[in-house]
């Protein structure tokens, strides 16, 4: 039963992605760019996990790592001759190359990562509310930087010339990406002493463990997936720097908690269940029919359902829908079902 556990908490992720793209081929065009974003948020939320669920400490910041991994895809696959309509002020080293689809999306998962590590220097030493202070004062740093500096960022323009490349296929691939990186990453040395760290940062100090180290190898990685993520998104639909901001913060964060922040398997449900509610009640904003009755929700509708979720999940659930647990054939009824199909 142990040998197949692992393979079942890889597995059963990488199923629900599936399933997700799945649905993503029958449904109108239009609710399948609500199920290709769905998967976008999946390799959002997972990155989010790598670092949060495994280290138990706090982040706000970590869009920024979209932000920049989107910003990084955006300006380098954009065409050379609609830069600088989009980005007059850009510089001119960043104005004169462009890049395929692929690579873009390598070098915002690497941007990502770099900038990522040069945040954790200072900030891995801290936890607790410190951490997620200093973490919200990165998203702060990022986000006026990105809308205000127009020789690196697009200021107040959108990305609207960028190739809109992501669809099911690549955000699909990308989620069981995002989800191997954290798989393999929770059951490596790294992963299992951040782990430690996170149960009992005292205990894991006094065997040796390097806390500051070993948060600072897991912020790295999981900023080099969120700016993966980022590429992924900026491909999918034209963004400004408000599209990776507050809301995108609140609503991927709410994802990792109502699914469960400390597990891969209740970060994926979260990603998708959420984004499910979420969809529907942006379409419902601006009107549609369910069952024959008209519904039409105010403006903003969507955040209040979603933040009232997340209150009610951390009263009556505080470890998420899945109990922060991985899915595993441990328990009775799932033993007595491996022995049926054993014989």
């Amino acid at each position: 039963m142990r040998r197949i556990d692992p393979v079942v908490q890889l597995l059963a992720p990488v199923a629900v992605i599936a399933a997700t793209a799945l649905v993503g081929t029958i449904v109108s065009s239009s609710t399948e760019t609500y199920v290709v974003n769905a998967l976008v948020n999946v390799s959002i939320v997972v990155a989010l996990y790598l670092f949060i669920g495994n280290s138990g400490v706090l982040s706000f910041g970590h869009i920024s790592f979209v932000a920049v991994g989107a910003w990084t895809a955006g300006v380098l696959s954009m065409p050379v001759d609609e830069k600088p309509a989009i980005m007059p002020n850009l510089a001119g080293f960043l104005t004169d190359h462009t890049v395929g689809n692929i690579p873009s999306l390598a070098l915002a998962a690497a941007v990502g990562g770099i900038y990522a590590f040069f945040v954790g220097l200072p900030l891995m030493r801290l936890s607790g509310l410190a951490a997620g202070i200093a973490t919200f004062g990165v998203l702060e740093i990022t986000h006026n930087v990105l809308r205000y500096w127009e020789k690196i960022g697009p200021g107040l323009n959108t990305f609207s010339a960028v190739p809109e490349t992501t669809g099911l296929l690549q955000a699909a691939l990308g989620a069981v990406l995002a989800v191997a990186v954290a798989f393999a990453y929770r059951r490596s040395r790294f992963g299992r002493l951040l782990s430690a760290t996170r149960e009992d940062v005292a205990a894991a100090r006094a065997v040796g463990v390097s806390v500051y180290r070993q948060r600072l190898i897991a912020f790295v990685l999981s900023g080099a997936l969120a700016g993966f993520a980022g590429g992924l998104y900026v491909h999918l639909l034209p963004l400004n720097t408000e599209s990776v901001y507050l809301n995108l913060t609140f609503l991927t964060l709410a994802m990792l908690v109502i699914g469960g922040a400390t597990s891969l398997w209740g970060a994926v449900v979260g990603a998708i269940a959420v984004s499910a509610v979420d969809s529907f009640l942006a379409e419902a904003e601006n009107g549609i029919r369910v069952f024959g009755w008209s519904l039409d929700l105010p403006a903003g509708t969507r955040i209040v359902v979603v933040g009232a979720l997340m209150a009610l999940v951390l009263i009556l659930r505080p470890a998420g829908l899945t109990g922060g647990r991985e899915l595993s054939l441990r328990g009775a009824g799932a033993r007595r079902l491996l022995t049926k199909f054993a014989r």
